[in-house]
């Protein structure tokens, strides 16, 4: 498959899983299949497609912040934002100097995937024994706020939780309304993954060997098909969850996860060549699966940063 090619395949996967409860590992991992494997700055970058086009879908949500931002109710959301994503960046510099490392193989992503799955499934159930969505509150409280950044950790501890679906899950076993709960794990995800994305592209511009013009070609191709990809599936599943609960999806990560789990370890099957790995400035040869996603070194450290320049608003 042409390099070009992989980059819409990998775009479009990247565009349909980031902000689908579904783990986008777990669907990288089944692609690794057929596809090279690809540098973190590629898988990191791509990313930020999938971000902008959320962005995009709530723009009138962050005029309206923004612009109201001397409101009382408007300025708490912002804090509460605000401290979720400090909160995400200081726990993960917390983790980097712990010696966090992604496991060398599939199994935990499988199982990651699936616990995850059979969450949903037990959560929308007991909600709806409750009285369904009607139960919730559209209010983010501290707790909520505080509990999404550490979602956003635990997703980051254990590739196959999913960003979205663990903060969606957090929100939910607080009490939110199912719109609300996807609209704050979105909302979070923004700087979050931005910054993430932004860091290492400016480290990938700093190194010795950086990207050729074709690297940054076939980044532009998948950041753009991960954006238009995330944008119609972004705006169709907040259409879904106005009258659907995410039972759904739960079933869908249980067979995921029991699909990784019977397919094993995932060889990689196409490593680029030695040639084209120095061009990158990446060792692909030695890289595992791990490199399907941020780097937790990498990701975290612009965290941490970029924690500290959010906090500036509000202090």
């Amino acid at each position: 498959m042409p390099d070009w090619a992989e980059a819409i395949v990998l775009g479009i996967i990247e565009g349909i899983t980031e902000f689908l409860p579904v783990s986008s590992t777990g669907h990288l991992l089944i692609a690794q299949r057929w596809v090279s494997q690809q540098s973190a700055l590629f898988n990191t970058v791509i990313q930020c497609g999938a971000v902008l086009a959320v962005a995009l879908l709530f723009r009138e949500k962050i005029q309206k912040l923004i612009q109201s931002r001397e409101d009382s109710t408007s300025r708490e959301y912002l804090k509460k934002l605000a401290i979720a994503f400090i909160l995400t960046g200081i726990g993960g510099l917390i983790l980097k100097k712990l010696g966090l490392e992604l496991p060398e193989n599939i199994t935990p992503v499988a199982w990651a995937t699936l616990i995850g799955g059979v969450l949903f499934v037990l959560i929308e159930r007991r909600r709806a024994k409750k009285g369904g969505e009607n139960s919730g509150t559209e209010e983010i409280t501290w707790t909520i706020a505080m509990s999404v950044a550490a979602a956003q950790l635990l997703a980051a501890s254990f590739p196959g939780a999913s960003r979205s679906g663990a903060t969606i899950i957090m929100a939910l076993v607080l009490g939110m309304r199912r719109a609300e709960a996807a609209e704050f794990s979105f909302l979070v995800g923004i700087p979050t993954l931005l910054s993430a994305g932004a860091y290492e592209a400016s480290k990938a511009i700093r190194q010795n060997n950086p990207p050729t013009t074709n690297d940054w070609m076939l980044l532009a191709i998948g950041t753009v098909t991960a954006a238009a990809t995330a944008f119609l599936v972004v705006r169709w599943l907040l259409r879904f969850i106005q009258t659907h609960s995410f039972v759904a999806f739960g079933w869908y990560r249980i067979v995921l996860g029991v699909t990784l789990l019977a397919i094993g370890e995932i060889p990689a099957t196409k490593i680029k060549p030695e040639n084209e790995t120095k061009r990158e400035g990446k060792q692909a040869t030695s890289q595992s699966y791990s490199q399907l996603k941020n780097e937790p070194e990498s990701a975290m450290e612009c965290l941490a940063k970029s924690a500290h320049e959010a906090a500036r608003p509000f202090r």
